[in-house]
């Protein structure tokens, strides 16, 4: 059943947290997405770098139905984008601003979180449609302090900060203003996959949701 726009921008925004997936078999990459629901998360981000990506998509929806929001990542152009969406892709992320993706996605009223770093790119992808903008690559930017430079002149868009989240900066990440965080290796480890190892990959779902929760708690007070 598919999820509306709102719907899922509702779930990514209350979870605070997408795991993205990148494997080196789609076997790999589906089990994967079974260790991130086990831990607590219902949301995935396949990338499109994955090894038939999208018969994975279609796979999980097959499987979870409504239980997970899925996501197409490393999105690089339009038909990539539609194939997605036909593949079950709820929201569309992209590493780089291009507004005809957003545009695409928007089309068929999904969720686009297309990639930015400067100010005038965000900027530029929130007019042209983006509902969340992918902050990439945030760390190496300056992490948490960036992010909350970035914040400062544009509160009124929702960041997702990318590349180089781990455990320890989620929370200041949370705490710096960001509407949710989206984690790679650091949650998904390319060890784990190739040895068999879901159940780390379970656990670190549970840690990161947690870190998401504990720092908005904190917040609260």
């Amino acid at each position: 059943m598919p999820w509306s726009r709102e719907k899922a921008l509702g779930l990514i925004r209350e979870v605070g947290l997408i795991p993205i997936i990148r494997a080196s078999t789609s076997e790999d990459a589906f089990q994967a997405v079974e260790a991130i629901v086990a831990g607590g998360v219902p949301i995935a981000e396949v990338t499109m770098v994955v090894p038939n990506a999208l018969r994975v998509m279609e796979r999980a929806v097959e499987h979870f139905d409504d239980e997970v929001l899925l996501g197409a990542g490393t999105v690089l152009d339009t038909e990539t984008c539609r194939a997605a969406i036909f593949a079950g892709a709820e929201f569309i992320v992209t590493p780089t601003l291009d507004v005809k993706v957003i545009e695409m996605a928007r089309r068929y009223s999904k969720a686009c979180i297309p990639g930015g770093l400067t100010p005038t790119e965000i900027l530029t992808a929130w007019q042209a449609g983006a509902d969340m903008v992918k902050v990439f690559p945030c760390g190496p930017a300056g992490g948490p302090r960036y992010m909350k430079a970035i914040r400062g002149p544009l509160p009124q868009i929702d960041l997702v900060p990318t590349g180089g989240v781990d455990l320890e900066s989620t929370p200041k990440y949370i705490r710096a203003g960001a509407a949710a965080v989206a984690v790679g290796g650091e949650l998904v480890s390319s060890k784990a996959l190739r040895e068999g190892n879901s159940a780390s990959i379970t656990a670190a779902a549970r840690q990161y949701v947690e870190a998401v929760r504990s720092a908005r708690r904190a917040m609260a007070k």
